[in-house]
């Protein structure tokens, strides 16, 4: 099963280099599962590029009704986060050798705690989940 993480879901709403090859994983993928820090994510990002003129307000909230339509249609598989996510994070920080910041960590907290296989667009994530032997698959953004 695979867990996405938010640049793969922004591409999904937003054009990005990667969109077709995000297109192609939803396509291939029923009910993609995301957390709700995904969620939060995904508007933060929205958020940003209104303020950074990326994204009009139209735009934006635009897709942001086809986000929240989409959460509540069941169009995505909703991943709570527990207790146990959150210690696995801080055991993933803690170590000191990885790039981790606390998003990320919780990401691969929940793909690891879950058996899922994280799909994401960010190498650095890529490259700490293999650190960390958690299945990745990673989208290139070229």
């Amino acid at each position: 099963m695979k867990f996405f993480d938010t640049s793969v879901v922004i591409a999904y709403y937003l054009t990005e280099s990667y969109s077709r090859q995000v297109q192609t994983f939803y396509t291939n993928t029923s009910k993609p599962i995301i957390s709700g820090l995904i969620e939060v994510e995904v508007l933060s990002v929205f958020s940003r590029l209104v303020r950074t003129s990326s994204l009009t307000l139209d735009q934006a909230r635009q897709v942001t009704t086809n986000f929240a339509d989409h959460l509540e249609q069941g169009f995505y598989t909703r991943l709570n986060l527990r207790l146990g996510h959150y210690r696995q994070a801080r055991d993933y920080i803690a170590r000191f050798d990885l790039p981790l910041k606390a998003p990320d960590a919780l990401h691969l907290a929940a793909a690891a705690l879950e058996q899922l296989t994280l799909v994401t667009a960010d190498r650095q994530l890529a490259r700490n989940a293999e650190t960390l032997g958690i299945a990745v698959e990673l989208l290139t953004t070229s």
